[in-house]
């Protein structure tokens, strides 16, 4: 099914233009960032075991949240790669504008990791085969999602689901290494249920498949998010198969996210709802593991990360509606963040974004 349409024009237009690096470039030593970033490293640096390790934090991919307007704020922060949102393979199938649009790469960012999620290994095989089209050059690697616990995933038999049948995991996992030259990885839970805990053995017949390294969140898919991420969980994995791990849950924090990494013995290291108006993460998630004190990052700095992810949504042609939950995370701390954080959910234009954030740096 042909896939050209003007909305996708619109996108690869927003995306190939300088407009969002001119707004990094502007913007991003005001909120204590640095661009461009460093380029995850590349295949001809070493085995990916040594790609992670070089900067363990990376930025996990999240549904509805990681466009690259979040993304290229996080790797301005010191993330190593960055994620797509979760990509239909079954989308793809059948030609949808608005799922391309999710792997569509900004000209400024430099590579990026595309997660996709399904339970039909053909859509995978023809997703893969497309990928070159889109990403090109800066595809890093891909990931499938086998941790998804939201029932609209599962019901399908994609996400967490793929936790119950190994044997079709692996196809998947089979299929993807037969058709990419980069990296296939996968990111499981540790079990669907409490009293079945798989994640161990899971990885193991996903690294027999051909898995380049296993993420694993430390929850079973009926906490959903509740609860407490297990790092002994995560250990388990680690201890069991011998490509990289990457630690994934509550590292909702620069010292979490050295925590989980420390406790886990894993490689790396995801930070997910721990970015959330905190692209700083990972750049003090790595001083403080090497013993070093995590800078801190005042009022007038929040403020300008806040106005430079605004102006990016508008950059790269996302949706301004986007820009209420910034609001919320970006304006904690700030003084009288609630009221601020309430005005901000009536901003309707890029414009009243911006004013607001002049409102409130005149009060500090």
């Amino acid at each position: 099914m042909a896939r050209s349409s003007h909305y996708v024009a619109e996108q690869l237009e927003l995306a190939h233009s300088d407009a969002a690096s001119l707004v990094m470039e502007r913007g991003a030593a005001a909120a204590g960032l640095s661009w461009p970033p460093a380029p995850f490293a590349p295949r001809d640096a070493g085995s990916l075991r040594e790609r992670l390790a070089a900067n363990p934090f990376l930025m996990a991919p999240m549904a509805s949240v990681t466009d690259c307007a979040y993304r290229m704020m996080m790797r301005a922060g010191g993330a190593a790669l960055a994620y797509t949102e979760m990509v239909s393979v079954t989308g793809i199938h059948y030609g949808s504008d608005k799922t391309w649009s999710l792997v569509q790469p900004n000209v400024g960012e430099p590579d990026l990791a595309v997660q996709l999620f399904g339970a039909d290994p053909e859509h995978f095989r023809e997703a893969a085969s497309q990928l070159g089209e889109h990403v090109g050059e800066r595809l890093a690697l891909v990931d499938v999602n086998m941790a998804c616990p939201v029932p609209k995933v599962t019901r399908g038999g994609a996400g967490s689901a793929l936790l119950d049948d190994p044997v079709l995991a692996a196809r998947i996992v089979r299929t993807l290494r037969e058709e990419l030259d980069v990296p296939v990885t996968v990111k499981i839970r540790i079990g669907r249920v409490p009293d079945h805990i798989v994640g161990a053995d899971f990885a193991r017949a996903m690294e027999a498949a051909g898995a380049s390294a296993i993420a694993v969140h430390g929850r079973v898919a009926s906490q959903m998010y509740r609860g407490q991420s297990s790092a002994d969980a995560i250990s388990r994995v680690v201890d069991a198969v011998s490509v990289p791990v990457i630690a994934s849950g509550d590292a909702l924090n620069a010292a979490r996210a050295a925590k989980l990494l420390k406790d886990t013995g894993a490689v790396a290291c995801f930070v997910a709802r721990g970015s959330y108006g905190d692209p700083w993460v990972f750049r003090n998630a790595r001083r403080i593991l090497g013993g070093e004190d995590a800078l801190e990052v005042t009022p007038e700095m929040r403020l300008a990360a806040f106005r430079l992810h605004v102006r990016l949504l508008g950059a790269t042609g996302a949706h301004i509606a986007r820009a209420r939950s910034l609001a919320g995370w970006y304006l904690r701390g700030v003084p009288e963040a609630a009221a601020w954080r309430e005005r901000a959910m009536h901003c309707v234009t890029l414009d009243d974004y911006l004013t607001l954030a002049d409102e409130l740096e005149a009060t500090l």
